[in-house]
């Protein structure tokens, strides 16, 4: 299977652990080289530049969540790219497939061996938002929480987020 055309649809742009989220690209930047990797196969993954977005990644008592909206409210095209692709990830973590995570970060993030595994005790729910979309992921399974939990602290650091690494209560499937 090539891994390319996956990768449009697919990818979780991510960015170097240990960066502060003033260098987030959200303030625009200059990434160092393995960020500037990601940038570019990111954008090239997902359709859509990072640099017109902003992620978000939340850890909730039953999983968590990812956001992506378009900075510019204005930015329908950008927008419409990136409910696409949110759509299509929730399908293909539900299927147990993140070949286009590990594409884009270069490594098989934190959680992923679990979350593939037991992919049937996690759900990935996609709704759209005001300016993007999200995926809200759920499990009721004590070891698919704790990898979904490594797999969003590790997007947090890897795309310089600032998101808490805690627990947000008020973050729940319903919400």
């Amino acid at each position: 299977m090539n891994i390319l055309p996956l990768a449009f649809v697919l990818a979780i742009p991510v960015f170097v652990n240990g960066q502060s989220a003033t260098d987030c690209p959200m303030g625009k930047t200059a990434p160092d080289s393995h960020s500037a990797g990601v940038d570019a196969r990111g954008d090239h993954a997902m359709g859509f530049s990072y640099e017109k977005s902003a992620h978000h990644f939340r850890l909730s008592p039953d999983g968590g969540m990812i956001e992506i909206g378009v900075d510019d409210e204005k930015d329908a095209s950008t927008r419409d790219e990136i409910r696409i692709h949110l759509a299509h990830v929730a399908q293909m973590f539900s299927a147990g497939d993140f070949q286009v995570p590990m594409f884009i970060h270069d490594t098989v993030p934190p959680g992923v061996a679990v979350m593939e595994a037991k992919k049937d005790a996690i759900s990935y729910k996609y709704e759209e938002t005001k300016n993007g979309g999200r995926i809200r992921i759920a499990t009721a399974d004590a070891e698919a929480l704790f990898a979904i939990h490594a797999f969003l602290v590790f997007q947090i650091d890897d795309h310089r987020t600032g998101d808490p690494k805690t627990i947000s209560p008020q973050i729940t499937p319903t919400q």
